[in-house]
């Protein structure tokens, strides 16, 4: 187990605020780093994906950087252009 590894748990274990933040921004990133590896996998840029789903690059840059806000409709529409679908599960 990596140094970091030990330390998220350790910290985890002993901060249930810190625990709990941690799942929700484990979420975010885990969103941000597929969009982005969909796009990277196409080959495509982000100014070229943002014209493809007629928006900005910037609001690509967003997505990919810190997709806590991202709308249900912004990830249909980003999912669209790679001819996948979203699926949500609740467990």
């Amino acid at each position: 187990m990596s140094d970091l590894k030990r330390y998220i748990n350790k910290r985890r274990a002993s901060d249930k605020k810190f625990d709990k933040n941690y799942e929700e921004g484990y979420t975010d990133f885990k969103v941000s780093v597929v969009l982005r590896a969909l796009r990277e996998e196409a080959g495509l840029t982000q100014e070229e994906l943002a014209n493809k789903m007629h928006t900005q690059k910037s609001a690509i840059s967003r997505i990919e950087n810190k997709s806590e806000d991202i709308r249900m409709s912004t990830l249909l529409r980003f999912a669209a252009v790679f001819g996948k679908h979203v699926q949500i599960s609740i467990a």
